[in-house]
């Protein structure tokens, strides 16, 4: 069964859009579990922009499953990481300019820095996973760090239009899934991820784990986080929404 990783930086964006307490990150965290989410992910970025500190130190109290910390390779952040623990954390790359992630790693240009970071958690009993573009030269590199899984950034094959354009997207998704196999860590994926698109990757073989926000959090606004989670779920399996 694959594992759903829900993403709730954006309940923080809605926060902070007015500076004041809610809607509260913890409060949504609690409803996903609830809803039967196998995971948080949040990213708690170096100029703190949504998820704060606050929000990372009351959810590693009270989150009853896994809780997943993205992270850019910087010493700061990687600090918090092992003050306060999270079961997992990812490392992904981060630009103050973007609105949101834009594409993987990029381990053969940083490789000695993403080493470390890398390092630093795995030594500390921390899960590592590298945030990637399906591409294998970027896969192979990864693949010789201290790392228990990648994550494949499936951006371009969730902006990709139906038909032949997203058909390579997904051929791509799933020739990178196959060098990640071959070297023995576990297969997430992520970005962009919705209800209409998520069951092809779903399906890619030896998935573990899929980290999904933007669409969960945009359909709780209009049916609650609960049902919002038991509808993605559904739809990672192929199955109508609801049951």
């Amino acid at each position: 069964m694959v594992r759903l990783g829900v993403n709730i930086d954006h309940v923080a964006t809605l926060r902070q859009a007015r500076g004041g307490k809610e809607p509260d990150p913890v409060w949504a965290a609690a409803l996903a579990e609830l809803g039967g989410a196998d995971g948080i992910t949040i990213h708690v970025r170096e100029d703190r922009r949504h998820i704060q500190d606050r929000d990372l130190r009351l959810l590693r109290e009270t989150v009853q499953v896994r809780l997943n910390l993205e992270l850019a390779a910087a010493d700061e952040i990687v600090d918090l990481a092992l003050e306060v623990r999270p079961d997992q954390v990812t490392l992904v790359p981060e630009r103050r300019e973007e609105l949101t992630t834009e594409g993987g790693l990029d381990v053969l240009a940083h490789r000695e820095r993403i080493r470390r970071a890398a390092a630093r958690c795995h030594d500390a009993g921390i899960e590592v996973a590298l945030f990637l573009d399906p591409e294998p030269a970027q896969l192979e590199a990864a693949l010789d760090l201290k790392i228990q899984a990648v994550e494949l950034h499936t951006g371009r094959y969730a902006n990709s239009p139906e038909g032949t354009a997203r058909d390579r997207e997904l051929l791509a998704l799933r020739e990178g899934a196959a060098i990640i196999g071959s070297g023995g860590v576990e297969l997430h994926a992520g970005h962009g991820l919705n209800y209409r698109n998520v069951l092809p990757v779903a399906e890619l073989p030896r998935m573990c784990e899929l980290n999904i926000g933007h669409s969960i959090v945009s359909r709780a606004l209009f049916a609650g986080m609960e049902r919002a989670v038991r509808e993605m779920l559904a739809a990672m399996r192929g199955e109508p929404p609801g049951l």
